[in-house]
């Protein structure tokens, strides 16, 4: 979660009243912000954000826009959201920018005169959100630039990597491109999707001034803010359209709230986007949406009636149009996370305040127990360990590479896994459909421990199946190896025949084939009339790919099925 820096005095003023530290830690629960430290001296507050959905409120003024909203109890209101009509100002779109950065969105803001505190403030909004909110620049990054230097239209394309040259922030000299991502350090930190490319995007406006190499650094000309600067220009890039625009929605608004003139920008694309082929921003992309009464009383557990409701969201922010049994709501332009009506049941609880809830003490008595699955891990985890096995712990989460490439399942039935996404990681981008590659990975850090090694966990797998709901099921699964120079089938099966044994489970192999083992050395494993796993010897191809010089036998199965 992010912890963020502000300070008591610039609150206070965008709150527009004093307010004692007691009064800001009361307030903060309307963020779902916690006091983390006060520096009395200068007045520092460090807040611990706990909504990640809410990246407006990573900044001073999206916590005090939110607590001003709840103490006025309506909506703020920005005209420039609600314009017509075509900006006086373009931002031009070049065709093939599409395949690498495919989004943009701008604004001007004049009349604010930029302070050491609202600068302070501007860096620390525009990293958090870059960095988390925009994964490292992945999906969003965002530039602040002098907006008296530049000439309008800008324009946004691609470019050779070493034929255009600039100044970036840090340094003095010129460089191209491919020098920053080679020499300076946001190239360094950031550049690492655009390192190997020919072409990169670029920014300049009319007279081919730069303004910056997205998503790595701005052009030193024109992007260096200073203080005491009162007309500036931002703009957000990324992949994503709706996290660039509501980027800079909340830019747009929080400038505003420091008494800032915000101007749209027509943005001009040569392809269709989902908001169309000229996009005027900021763009207010919120849209009313029908929730039922019941649906949010039942939630909080209490009978609230249609006008607390609307009272409560109001006061936090929300359109609200309100009848007997339902209500039309809609998010105001800065935010952009309802996804449920749990979502809006969460805000009435929060705008009304938990305290105002009269809470029910439990009304049935129960003991809680372990459940049956839970309790046949914890008899096979004694067994195994009297084997002599020693216990794993890993990660659910895997990369495709360990699942698949390396057990030679890439094509297979067995290479079909369940994907993140959105994956911040290449790492972590899959759930494990198998825990035997966590084995192998610790195998192979283990070269110089005595052999035998004998390694087994028992967890969780995730596999595909369109027959359930989210298409895909979760089982409890046991694996273990040995590895060893004689490890052989033979050995392998004599400890899951003991393990059988001692659970009282009937089983019986039957021949097969399987891409990560050797054939002639592999088999089903059968428990009553499921298939619940194999047990074999691992193919050379697999021990050469997690580099491992040892032989090594295994079984896998669900221990769900066991029956």
């Amino acid at each position: 979660m992010p912890t963020i820096s502000i300070f008591h005095h610039d609150l206070e003023q965008l709150l527009g009243q004093n307010a004692n530290i007691n009064q800001v830690e009361t307030w903060l629960s309307l963020v779902k912000g916690e006091l983390k430290d006060h520096n009395p001296t200068n007045g520092e507050l460090r807040v611990e954000l706990q909504d990640s959905n809410r990246p407006d409120l990573w900044c001073v003024e999206g916590i005090a826009r939110q607590i001003r909203v709840s103490l006025d109890t309506k909506p703020s209101h920005y005209p420039f959201l609600t314009n017509k009509g075509r900006s006086k100002r373009r931002l031009m779109v070049l065709p093939g920018i599409e395949d690498v950065r495919p989004f943009v969105a701008a604004c001007a803001t004049t009349g604010y005169h930029m302070t050491e505190l609202g600068l302070t403030q501007l860096i620390q909004t525009q990293e958090k959100l870059a960095d988390i909110f925009g994964r490292k620049r992945q999906t969003v990054s965002i530039g602040v630039y002098r907006l008296p230097a530049i000439s309008f239209p800008i324009t946004y394309g691609l470019v050779k990597s070493e034929e255009a040259r600039f100044t970036p922030l840090g340094f003095t000299e010129k460089m191209t491109p491919k020098e920053i991502l080679a020499i300076h350090p946001k190239g360094l930190e950031y550049g690492a999707q655009l390192s190997n490319a020919d072409h990169v995007p670029l920014l300049w406006d009319k007279d081919g001034q730069v303004l910056s190499f997205p998503p790595i650094i701005n052009s030193r000309e024109v992007g260096e803010v200073k203080i005491g600067d009162t007309d500036l220009l931002v703009e957000v890039t990324g992949t994503d359209l709706s996290m660039v625009l509501l980027t800079l929605n909340i830019f747009a608004v929080n400038l505003a709230d420091r008494g800032a003139v915000i101007d749209p920008i027509d943005i001009v694309y040569p392809y269709a986007t989902a908001m169309g082929k000229t996009i005027k921003t900021p763009l207010d992309m919120s849209i009313s949406q029908r929730i039922s009464l019941n649906a949010i009383e039942h939630a909080l557990g209490t009978p609230l009636g249609s006008e607390s409701i609307q009272q409560a969201l109001s006061g936090y922010g929300y359109q609200v149009k309100a009848t007997r049994h339902t209500l039309s709501v809609k998010l105001p332009a800065y935010r952009h996370d309802m996804m449920h009506v749990m979502d809006v049941a969460e805000d009435v609880a929060i705008s009304r305040g938990y305290d105002s809830f009269t809470p029910i003490m439990p009304a049935n008595f129960s003991v809680g127990a372990l459940s049956p699955v839970e309790t046949l891990s914890d008899q096979i985890r004694d067994l195994m360990i009297g084997f002599g096995f020693q216990e794993m712990f890993s990660n659910i989460l895997a990369s495709r590479t360990e699942i698949v490439d390396r057990m030679r399942l890439a094509g297979t039935e067995h290479g079909h896994i369940v994907e993140i996404e959105n994956a911040m990681s290449e790492s972590y981008s899959c759930l494990r459909s198998s825990i035997l590659p966590f084995l192998l990975r610790v195998e192979a850090a283990s070269p110089r421990s005595f052999y035998p090694h004998q390694l087994f966990e028992i967890g969780e797998v995730a596999l595909p199946d369109m027959g359930v709901d989210l298409g895909s099921r979760t089982v409890g699964t046991i694996s273990a190896i040995i590895a060893q120079p004689g490890a052989s089938f033979s050995e392998i099966h004599s400890y899951l025949d003991l393990l059988m044994y001692y659970l009282v489970r009937d089983y019986r192999l039957e021949p097969t084939t399987h891409h990560s083992y050797l054939d002639g050395r592999v088999g089903k494993i059968i428990c009553g009339k499921h298939e619940v796993g194999y047990i074999g010897e691992l193919h050379p191809e697999v021990l050469e790919a997690w580099q491992i010089n040892m032989p090594i036998a295994t079984f896998e199965f669900q221990i769900q099925k066991n029956n």
